[in-house]
């Protein structure tokens, strides 16, 4: 499987949380992760950054956060040129979709966790 640089937005440092669980498995799966949240901490190997941070090559955003909270990130997001992004459940925006798919990034509405555990990450 090709290794996929990954921003995860709405990490979160609670184990409850499913961004925690992605940030792990995406690490487990070898694949280099940013991971961006309100609280800062600790997931796996990955420090949750609270600025935004700025990396390069971003091949995938996958977003743990409303769209209302997706709202005043959304020039940040596109900025970022990734090749797609993944809506996981409750964090769909059919505006952001929109945007994104008009400047030629995919967009996938799923769930990432289920995406590694069935090899189509």
């Amino acid at each position: 499987m090709e290794k996929k640089k990954t921003l995860v937005i709405g990490a979160s440092p609670n184990n409850e949380r499913y961004s925690w669980l992605a940030v792990n498995r995406l690490r487990q799966h070898g694949h280099t992760v940013v991971a961006y949240g309100n609280k800062s901490g600790t997931i796996a190997d990955v420090s949750i950054e609270t600025d935004l941070p700025h990396p390069d090559d971003i091949d995938t955003i996958t977003m743990y956060m409303n769209a209302q909270r997706q709202a005043e990130l959304q020039d940040y997001i596109l900025s970022l040129k990734p090749k797609r992004i993944i809506f996981n459940p409750g964090a769909e925006n059919p505006a952001l979709e929109q945007l994104a798919e008009e400047r030629g990034i995919e967009t996938v509405e799923g769930c990432t966790l289920v995406m590694l555990s069935i090899g189509n990450y």
